[in-house]
């Protein structure tokens, strides 16, 4: 082939020359895009949409109600999403919505050709004959469990749903996309709604605190009877040590222990003294029964004072001015008498007498204050005793408030658990309505059944496979001419073979005639045929 030929010319040249083969590769390809529209399956692409709001995050205790104020919401994460999205495409959960649907009668998916005509028969082939004559006896030859025959329709249904279900988070949103492909629009759009459906119980249950209700009457009629038992053992404490409120009477006791220890400081302060001045009035005595005629009086008042007012005793006072008065005279007589003159006798007789009723005055004087010293240490002993006794009192009730502490809690914490298994319960009765309004999830776009089916598309299954059609005989015209080396022109001739061209005498032939109707059948069958 000449290099300087005009290549234009030698693709119309080498078009025409097969134009033959042109023409059936491209009728055969028109053919398969015409036909390729009816043998394909029809595929309707149901789409719907789910929009999560929030994240919610209680805030609510025992005490409260479960409303919208004891919630805080938040905006959710993209593992949050990722974590609805997994939800929505869980195998479990279309396995369920199958199951459901199929029961119902309402999902019957027609089977592929190739379903039909290759698949099917392989898995009746490998259930039944194949594992019945030949698995399951080897596995009992071996010793191993044989596997029995089941159902696999469910599963091949779930699977097939899987494959067809397009579940993804549109980007840079917190909104859900199911895009679901199937063959009947009808039976598609009730699958889409029924997963949604089951998707919006599923994530009820995954954040619900609901259990059945003979959980909550069997719990309510346990903690009824544990309080009662706690109630009555309280009751009987109390009943115990005769106290309504042992912390009351501890305190009254304390006062009264403060009291009575204030009390018993002052008298035995108050014993203290009048010991001393007991042993001081006794010493005293003593040594004035033994003083001489011209001594003076007792060295003590005998002065009583009560709240700083003193008070003296005017018998002992009157006998001591007597007999100081009566020595002094014998004294002042002593140096104009002689001492056994008779009015000296008779002064100093007075005076004996005189001292020995002083002294008996002071002795009954002392014996009083003997007998006040006792009543002070029996009264010192009997605060002693009552206040061991309020001690006691008081050491019994703190043993008791200890042991009604922790009845208290426990009967706290049973009261609480208590509560918060009412609430529950209450709330369990009105889950439905709490749902509704609680609910961070809403389904966006409901699924709609679509007029148009996505899949096959004519208008572009038709135009694409004609052009592909004509782009591949071109191809295989061009590889047809690569591997023919024959000469198809007087140039290569000369290029290959270095000979001038004598002589060129061209094909004198015509074309035949249609002779054929135009656009009739035959015609179209001559035209590919020449």
């Amino acid at each position: 082939m000449n290099p300087k030929e005009n290549y234009l010319h030698e693709f119309f040249r080498i078009f025409f020359a097969n134009k033959q083969l042109v023409k059936r590769v491209f009728l055969v390809f028109a053919v398969i895009a015409l036909v390729l529209p009816l043998v394909l399956k029809q595929s309707f692409d149901i789409t719907a949409q789910v929009i999560v709001q929030s994240k919610k995050l209680s805030q609510g205790d025992a005490t409260t109600s479960l409303t919208v104020d004891n919630a805080t919401f938040i905006p959710p994460s993209l593992a949050d999403m990722e974590t609805e999205s997994n939800i929505l495409r869980s195998p479990a959960l279309i396995r369920q919505t199958i199951s459901e649907l199929r029961d119902k009668g309402e999902y019957t998916p027609a089977p592929g050709v190739f379903n039909t005509l290759v698949l099917q028969p392989i898995k009746r082939f490998i259930t039944s004959p194949l594992r019945e004559y030949v698995i399951n006896p080897v596995k009992t030859a071996l010793g191993m469990e044989t596997d029995p025959v089941r159902d696999t329709t469910l599963d091949t249904l779930t699977q097939e749903a899987i494959d067809k279900l397009k579940i993804e988070t549109l980007p840079g949103s917190n909104v859900i996309s199911i895009i679901y492909s199937f063959g009947d629009p009808h039976q598609g759009t009730q699958f889409v709604a029924a997963l949604l459906q089951n998707y919006l119980a599923s994530r009820q249950e995954l954040q619900s605190i609901d259990l059945p209700q003979t959980f909550y009457e069997t719990k309510k009629h346990q903690y009824q009877v544990r309080l009662d038992g706690l109630e009555g053992t309280r009751l009987a404490l109390l009943e115990g040590v005769g106290s309504s409120d042992p912390k009351e009477e501890i305190t009254f006791r304390l006062n009264a222990i403060n009291t009575e220890e204030q009390a018993l400081n002052l008298y035995q302060d108050r014993r203290l003294q009048s010991q001393r001045w007991l042993d001081y009035l006794k010493t005293s005595l003593a040594a004035a029964s033994n003083n001489k005629l011209n001594d003076y009086t007792f060295p003590y008042t005998f002065t009583t004072t009560v709240d700083n007012v003193a008070f003296e005793d005017r018998e002992i006072k009157q006998m001591g001015e007597a007999l100081t008065n009566q020595v002094s005279r014998y004294m002042n007589d002593l140096a104009i008498f002689q001492p056994s003159s008779e009015p000296m006798l008779l002064t100093r007789e007075q005076i004996t007498r005189t001292r020995q009723q002083f002294l008996k005055v002071v002795s009954n004087r002392i014996q009083e204050r003997t007998n006040d010293l006792a009543i002070v240490s029996s009264v010192i002993d009997q605060k002693t005793a009552r206040i061991a006794e309020f001690k006691n009192r008081i050491h019994q009730l703190q043993e008791t408030q200890s042991k009604l502490r922790q009845m208290d809690t426990e009967i706290d914490a049973l009261h609480a658990a208590f509560s918060t298994y009412a609430q529950r319960f209450a709330e369990s009765s009105t889950a439905r309505s709490l749902d509704n309004d609680l609910s961070n999830a809403r389904v966006l776009s409901p699924p709609y059944e679509p007029t148009e089916a996505a899949f096959p598309k004519p208008f572009l299954i038709i135009p694409f496979g004609l052009l592909t059609g004509l782009l591949l005989a071109i191809a295989l015209v061009y590889v047809r001419e690569f591997f023919d080396h024959r000469f198809k022109a007087p140039a290569q001739i000369t290029h290959e073979l270095g000979l001038p061209v004598l002589l060129v005498i061209n094909d004198q032939s015509v074309e035949p005639i249609n002779p054929h109707k135009n656009w009739s059948v035959p015609r179209l069958v001559h035209w590919v045929r020449n």
